[in-house]
């Protein structure tokens, strides 16, 4: 695979049959992202489960102690009451019907995270075969279908995010900005992990975190020891 001179400078700073401690592997990371703009850390955890069966699924929600620098658009299904308190909470879009039909007829996909009372979840149902695979469809257990839609339109611009396995039993998930330096990404990166662990399901068996490596958007992979979680 080509990589551009960059990269491939930064991957030299990193011994690749290490697992680098915690401290050392962040500021390894925040070290080798060059990029012009201020880049996105994201972690990648494989996991010793098999998320093909229901039992050993491992999902949530966290709000990072110190966000994630990115400012995310919120779009919320409700009404009456609901609807306003969505509104003054900071929710972008708020609606019913036309906000289905605004996705259905015109593809409009402007924002990052869905939010429903669930009242509202029959109407948003017909939607899963368009969220769904996008991994926007609300969901009690990531906290985003809720009789409180201020509440979870607040914890999403504070900086909440859900993790989930994909297909091959790896969660990835950003834990924030190059900028914020390897203090606040490690504050970030222990309340995720803290919580991926608490969420070890009783089936798992054996070593739950099997791997772990840290990278920057444009930067190469860092290879983690978690033996301390």
């Amino acid at each position: 695979m080509f990589r551009g001179k960059k990269y491939q400078d930064s991957a030299k700073q990193i011994d690749r049959a290490v697992q680098y401690e915690v401290a050392d592997a962040l500021a390894l990371v925040c070290k080798t992202a060059t990029a012009k703009f201020d880049e996105t850390v994201e972690i990648h955890v494989k996991l010793g489960v098999d998320s093909r069966h229901a039992d050993q699924q491992v999902r949530g929600a966290i709000v990072l102690p110190n966000g994630t620098g990115k400012t995310r658009k919120v779009l919320v299904f409700a009404k009456d009451e609901k609807a306003d308190a969505a509104k003054e909470a900071g929710a972008d879009y708020v609606g019913g019907m036309d906000m289905v039909e605004k996705i259905t007829k015109e593809n409009w996909f402007d924002f990052d995270v869905v939010v429903a009372s669930p009242d509202m979840m029959g109407l948003v149902g017909r939607l899963g075969k368009v969220l769904g695979p996008k991994g926007l469809m609300p969901s009690p257990k990531a906290g985003t279908v809720t009789p409180n839609v201020a509440q979870a339109v607040k914890e999403v611009k504070a900086g909440k995010i859900e993790y989930r396995l994909d297909k091959t039993n790896i969660i990835h998930c950003p834990i924030g900005k190059v900028s914020f330096g390897p203090e606040k990404l490690q504050e970030n990166m222990d309340a995720l992990v803290g919580a991926i662990v608490k969420a070890k399901p009783a089936a798992a068996k054996g070593q739950y975190i099997k791997s772990c490596v840290l990278a920057s958007t444009m930067g190469p992979g860092v290879k983690v020891n978690t033996s301390k979680y």
